[in-house]
């Protein structure tokens, strides 16, 4: 591990990794700031900008676009009281009360020194857990892989919708969808319609940029009366500065809900969102001052931004590790990491150690340039909430169109991005969850492969399935997960 820090500490201070980690920062920010415009669009718009550059260097700006949109969207939650993202909503409660008395720079200041430290750590521990837990999986066979693969997809569709059988039939769409094309074992042609653009299966990005990107636009679109709508900030006092005390005496509670969202984040299906409303809560019946919360508290600020942020290390441990994301944006990393040639594993770290190492350690510099950043740039936020729909998306239509046909120079792509993206807005029309149908799409060739593996090992018998333990844990944590995930949808039928 030592030598590997030191080799990626090495590369990652390289000119290209430091400036598009900053770059990938900057998008983050400013989309993050933008209600509407998520993290995750922000990644699938620009995943195909990173085929021309290296394997670490795109995945680092990915990353920074992951890490610095989670601090984002404290931004609009406190000048408009709109969170920019979903992990943003417990920020609003005391971010916009605050900026309304004044204080919209302290609040500012509060939040990013919060979501800095928050990353800052999460990080850390990402990069002295993850290669341990990747050990772990050298003693995975065929058998083991499959039955993760299932959990894998049980466990998002269980939490992406309220419906349990409707993500679990999204998933097993995607799973169809991964077939097409030639089978890598008989070499029999699959799906694919004697159309020959679909020999080789359908291409990742178009589908992914189709699924969210486009869906998304359509979504906005359809509602003409919101796109001439443009919100108006609070006005910031520049004479407004965070005292150095106010900070420090929110320090306890910055560190615990950091490691509440490192932990919370670490589970796969649960999200920022869960993280910053624990965290915030924790901190209201731990505090001295619980009147003030949803008053303007810097507390309640502080502890939602830095479990938000927190969530981004822990939730990045079990997708570089095991392959198992816990939320859409990881699952769109996992497909980032795979397409690179970067399989979780026992074997990520061992061969392609320096590539991992650099990322690892790049994750913690990503949090430190979100803090230079956050500070250089406080005074044109209030300018980013109010970039109109109307501008915007044109913009972002167009950079869909043409990231989809820079992956292979296909219109073919382009038309297959279209079909998804239809694909998605009829889901969302119908209650379907799209997370499920894009894991299905990732996982569906691991599962596959390593089923016909252990099949062959085992001369065709299922048992190998509930003879090695690792798989009966893998077996009876989606038993558990589909029930937990039937009882909440019943609990919820119950109360309404």
């Amino acid at each position: 591990m030592f030598e590997g820090i030191v080799v990626g500490l090495g590369q990652m201070g390289s000119l290209t990794n430091l400036l598009f980690m900053n770059v990938g920062v900057l998008i983050g920010i400013i989309f993050g700031a933008i209600p509407g415009l998520t993290v995750l669009l922000a990644i699938v718009l620009f995943l195909p900008l990173t085929f021309g550059l290296s394997d670490t260097t795109g995945i680092l700006m990915l990353i920074g676009i992951y890490c610095g949109g989670s601090y984002g969207g404290s931004i609009s939650a406190i000048l408009i009281n709109t969170p920019g993202t979903p992990n943003a909503a417990a920020t609003v409660i005391d971010g916009y009360a605050l900026a309304k008395k004044g204080r919209a720079k302290s609040a500012l200041m509060v939040a990013l020194y919060a979501s800095v430290f928050g990353g800052v750590v999460s990080a850390i521990v990402l990069l002295f857990a993850a290669p341990p837990i990747a050990k772990v999986t050298r003693f995975f066979g065929p058998a083991e892989y499959f039955t993760l693969a299932v959990f894998g997809i049980s466990i998002i569709a269980g939490v992406s919708g309220k419906n349990m059988l409707k993500g679990i039939m999204a998933g097993c769409l995607g799973i169809l969808i991964s077939m097409v094309g030639q089978d890598a074992t008989t070499g029999v042609f699959r799906f694919s319609f004697d159309i020959i653009d679909l020999a080789a299966g359908v291409e990742f990005v178009p589908v992914l940029i189709g699924l969210f990107a486009i869906s998304e636009l359509l979504a906005k679109t359809s509602d003409h009366k919101k796109l001439h709508t443009m919100s108006s900030a609070v006005r910031m006092d520049h004479n407004d500065h965070l005292h150095i005390k106010e900070f420090l005496s929110v320090w306890k509670t910055i560190v615990r809900s950091t490691f509440i969202g490192i932990v919370i984040g670490a589970i796969p299906g649960t999200g920022g969102g869960i993280a910053s409303f624990l965290s915030y809560n924790e901190a209201k019946r731990k505090s001295k001052h619980p009147e003030e919360f949803g008053n303007g508290s810097i507390e309640g600020i502080a502890a939602a931004e830095a479990a938000n942020n927190a969530v981004t290390g822990g939730a990045l441990i079990p997708t570089m590790t095991l392959g198992v994301p816990g939320e859409a944006v990881t699952a769109v990393m996992l497909g980032a990491l795979m397409m690179n040639g970067l399989i979780p594993g026992s074997r990520i770290f061992i061969e392609h150690r320096d590539v991992m190492y650099t990322i690892l350690i790049g994750t913690v510099f990503i949090n430190l340039f979100m803090l230079v950043q956050g500070k250089a740039l406080i005074r044109v936020f209030s300018l980013i909430t109010k970039i109109p729909d109307s501008l915007l998306m044109p913009i972002l239509f167009a950079l869909c169109v043409a990231g989809a046909y820079a992956v292979s120079n296909s219109v073919f792509n382009v038309f297959i991005m279209f079909i998804f993206g239809g694909l998605a807005f009829a889901m969302h029309y119908f209650g379907y969850p799209v997370v499920p149908l894009l894991l299905g799409i990732i996982l569906g060739p691991m599962a596959e492969s390593n089923l016909k593996r252990a099949l062959v090992i085992s001369d065709g018998s299922p048992l190998i399935f509930v003879t090695r333990p690792i798989s009966v844990v893998f077996i009876l944590l989606t038993v558990l997960s589909v029930y937990a995930s039937i009882r909440s949808s019943m609990v919820k039928k119950q109360e309404d």
